[in-house]
């Protein structure tokens, strides 16, 4: 009989006893209830649907322009959540982008927006970029999302070569000009060079405060109108163009004193250098030898015609019987001379007529505006990556977008500082290769225990809730999703035939020692028991107290693939 992998799973799951000694959590999805216009992605079982690989292509030659490919799957390096899945590139040297749309358009006027989310680089980051983009609702098409595509907020890291910065990009709607104007933020932070987790949060206030916080930890802070930190608000004062510099206007601080003469004993002929006179010629200096001489392994070719070619000239090399004293005509070396005085200029004083450095005046700037209130941002309507890297395996996870700090730090506390302990405890035990780097995770057998016991957690969560569809809305849930049944009443079966057989076995057994249990004494063996523990992570009360159209594929077992497009 052949089973399914459901069977096959929940019969390993029974007989596996192999203790699991790793210091790894098990993962468990975060379900604390959030605002409603909050969003948050971790990347369970059903988010591979939402998450739509880009299909736009060149115009010149109908190339697909963004080839890199994309998965959701578990870290592969320091993995210290067993089950926990996320957003991964998995294209070296490629253009990668995947966006979704929000389930609600997302408004921030007078409120609020906090944007977090996790970064781990698994193979480092030697050039390229892991930030996220809020796009705008208006023009925003999933299976078009390109670097064209109209964006309110960049966020997040990028590197390559000796730049290391967090992006923070806001664009504002410009109603004169009809179009978003693009702001950056100036002196932008470092971004975390670690193949451990990161966790990148940023702020923006209705005071139009901001923070950018990197596990927690506040690393810029400002004013989208400070000038010191964005160039959005514009000047009170302008300089006025039209107005010119008086022509009786004096700026030369410094003028040449007119009373001044030239000394009588200055004299300008003396050179610079001159010979000097105490040199004297050293004693084995041979100057009838030339320092140079021909090379005599520099041949005259037998094909080498003068009167085509030019007159052949043997090629000079230095004189070996020169190595240890000099050759050739002895010059005198030079010295400075110590009674140049060179031009003489007459010495400058303050000038008596100075006002000073001339300005043209400012007049009130026609353009300025002091009700702008740049966080109001146009409605975001999706979120997107649109990344160039040289590198792989870059995961996301745990992304954040709603207008409550609490909410963001809670969901840190109890997912991002967990899962960064373990792995920090991971790193402990690790080896580097040449780069210092830690080599991706190896598959072991003390492992198959997790993945089992994570493909039926999946399955059970699953089953769940399209048992509670089905109840909510039976005819469209078995009309619309009948593979599901099949799915799940297959699997049920399975595991009920399975266990029915197992029982049999067992009494059988039982009855072949009971009929031979007269004449044979069976000493009874002590039952042996095996517990499974989880350590626990200790919880943070305060985060920052720590230093074509198509669907991202997803199975439902421990390894998932994009798949091709």
């Amino acid at each position: 009989m052949k089973l399914d992998l459901g069977v096959i799973a929940v019969i390993a799951a029974i007989f596996i006893t192999t203790v699991d000694a790793s210091a790894t959590l098990k993962y468990r999805p975060y379900k604390e209830p959030l605002s409603p216009d909050s969003f948050f992605e971790q990347f369970d079982s059903k988010s591979a649907s939402r998450w739509i690989p880009s299909n736009a292509r060149k115009v010149e030659d109908d190339q697909l322009s963004y080839v890199g490919e994309w998965a959701i799957e578990e870290s592969i390096v320091l993995n210290g959540v067993r089950g926990d899945r996320g957003l991964v590139t998995k294209t070296e040297a490629a253009l990668h982008a995947v966006s979704m749309k929000l389930p609600n358009v997302f408004d921030n006027t007078n409120n609020t927006l906090v944007l977090q989310y996790e970064v781990k680089l698994q193979n480092g980051l030697n050039c390229g970029g892991a930030y996220v983009k809020l796009l705008s609702q208006e023009g925003f098409d999933e299976d078009k999302f390109s670097d064209g595509t109209p964006y309110l907020i960049m966020f997040g890291p990028d590197r390559c070569g000796d730049q290391n910065k967090v992006h923070f990009i806001i664009k504002t709607w410009d109603d004169e000009k009809k179009e978003l104007v693009e702001h950056q933020i100036k002196a932008p932070p470092m971004m975390k060079m670690v193949q451990l987790t990161s966790l990148y949060t940023l702020i923006v206030e209705p005071n139009q405060n901001f923070e950018i916080r990197i596990n927690g930890e506040i690393v810029r802070s400002g004013n989208l109108l400070n000038s010191e930190d964005f160039d959005i608000l514009p000047p009170k004062e302008i300089i006025d163009v039209n107005d010119v510099k008086p022509d009786d206007w004096v700026d030369e601080p410094l003028v040449e004193d007119r009373n001044a003469t030239k000394p009588d004993d200055w004299d300008e002929t003396e050179p610079y250098l001159i010979d000097d006179p105490n040199a004297r010629i050293p004693e084995d200096w041979d100057e009838e030898a030339p320092d140079q001489i021909p090379d005599p392994n520099y041949i005259k070719p037998d094909d080498w015609d003068d009167e085509e070619d030019g007159i052949w000239e043997p090629r000079l090399i230095d004189n070996p019987a020169c190595l240890n004293h000099g050759c050739g005509k002895w010059i005198r070396p030079k010295i400075k001379n110590p009674k140049y005085r060179g031009k003489w200029r007459r010495p400058l004083m303050e000038n008596p007529n100075y006002i000073g450095e001339w300005e043209p005046r400012k007049i009130p700037n026609p353009d300025y505006k002091d009700d702008i209130v740049p966080s109001n941002l146009l409605p975001i309507g999706g979120i997107g990556f649109e990344l160039w890297t040289m590198d792989k395996n870059i995961l996301f996870d745990n992304i954040y977008l709603g207008h409550s700090i609490e909410e963001a730090e809670k969901i840190g506390n109890d997912t991002f500082i967990p899962k960064i302990e373990v792995e920090y405890e991971l790193l402990g035990s690790k080896s580097t290769d040449s780069d210092g780097m830690v080599p991706a995770d190896k598959p072991i057998y003390s492992d198959l225990y997790n993945n089992v016991m994570d493909y039926i957690g999946r399955f059970l969560y699953d089953l769940q809730e399209y048992v509670a569809d089905v109840v909510e809305a039976p005819l469209k849930t078995l009309g619309g999703r009948p593979g599901e049944a099949v799915f799940f009443s297959s699997i049920m079966i399975g595991v009920f035939g399975t266990v029915v057989s197992l029982w049999t076995i067992i009494l059988n057994i039982l009855g072949s020692l009971l009929g031979s249990f007269f004449s044979t004494t069976v000493k009874p063996k002590t039952k042996s028991t095996i517990k499974y523990t989880n350590k626990k992570a200790k919880k943070h009360s305060n985060l920052e107290t720590v230093p074509e159209k198509k669907s991202i594929s997803s199975s439902v077992g421990s390894d998932t693939h994009a798949k091709k497009r």
